[in-house]
């Protein structure tokens, strides 16, 4: 099993690069593990209280689950992966059946913050993109998907986003074995790095025999 992290800013493109990896490989040989899939239970808060709970630190995502769960795909166990509400702040009933599978993408803002987790990764991307084009996407995914005002979003940028993309992401590229520059746009880094997925997975694949 081949696991790949992929880090980056909010908006960077982090999404449409593991997009084109998935569909540059045989359907069914890769899994996704999003950080977002991860983040605390914040259901015994009253809803105002969750409102102010900061998304973009490390101590929002539940890595113990995340290390939990990545470990028993290793092991070829079949997980439950948990679902969130970013309506209610809260991870819903329902949860998505995981198998194993030759590649493990694990995804998120915050992948390359936590040393557990870093350390089982076997190739760490880190997707970069210009902060105004992220802003951008920003605006026009959260007004879609979480019924955010333009306004909202805004202030949530100046007052979050950017200072915690200071504090904690953009420090993270340091780890990063590969950075794509021009997010989901830089298709010769994707390609590489598809190429490089294919070449490992040849290698397992025949050491096998």
């Amino acid at each position: 099993m081949l696991v790949i992290g992929i880090a980056g800013g909010t908006g960077s493109g982090k999404t449409t690069v593991v997009n084109k990896i998935i569909s540059s490989l045989p359907a069914g040989e890769v899994a996704v593990l999003p950080q977002d899939s991860y983040y605390r239970d914040l259901s015994a808060l009253p809803m105002e209280e969750r409102t102010k709970v900061n998304f973009d630190e490390p101590a929002s995502i539940e890595w113990e689950l995340l290390v939990k769960h990545l470990n028993e795909l290793k092991a070829g166990k079949t997980i439950q992966m948990p679902t969130y509400s970013y309506l209610t702040c809260t991870r819903q009933a329902e949860t998505i059946k995981v198998s194993p599978r030759d590649v493990v993408i694990v995804e998120g803002i915050l992948v390359l913050t936590d040393p557990v987790l870093r350390n089982m990764l076997d190739v760490k991307v880190f997707v970069d993109a210009d902060a105004d084009e992220r802003l951008i996407r920003v605006i026009s995914r959260d007004c879609v998907e979480r019924g955010r005002t333009p306004q909202a979003v805004i202030d949530r940028y100046q007052d979050v986003l950017k200072p915690m993309h200071s504090m904690y992401i953009e420090p993270t590229k340091r780890f990063a074995d590969l950075i794509v520059p021009q997010g989901g746009a830089n298709t010769v880094a994707i390609n590489l790095l598809v190429d490089y997925i294919e070449a490992r997975l040849k290698k397992a694949s025949m050491s096998k025999k």
